[in-house]
């Protein structure tokens, strides 16, 4: 998997409601109604990462959950962490 440069990176968030670039990953938040709702959430991303055999690093505070997405065998952001990206956003129904 190839890394992206900062100018494609920059380039496609455009496409990626709710998710910044900083320190060579990409990061969102969420937050929602309650523990269960966020619980629910995580364990419907949590399939998708296992189909897609990509990881994010993530913290979850009572209804809050942090994300960050970057492939760590390239040391940057690739198409893997953009495809992910729109999975969670379609999971977790963003609204754009």
């Amino acid at each position: 998997m190839k890394k992206l440069t900062d100018f494609e990176i920059n380039k496609k968030i455009t496409d990626l409601h709710d998710w910044d670039f900083y320190d060579g990953a990409l990061h969102t938040d969420f937050e929602f109604d309650n523990f269960k709702d966020c619980m629910s959430a995580m364990n419907r991303i949590a399939f998708e990462c296992e189909a897609l055999n990509h990881h994010p690093e993530w913290t979850n505070v009572y209804n809050t959950l942090d994300i960050t997405l970057t492939t760590h065998d390239v040391n940057g952001v690739t198409e893997l962490d953009f495809k992910l990206a729109h999975a969670i956003n379609k999971i977790v129904e963003v609204e754009e």
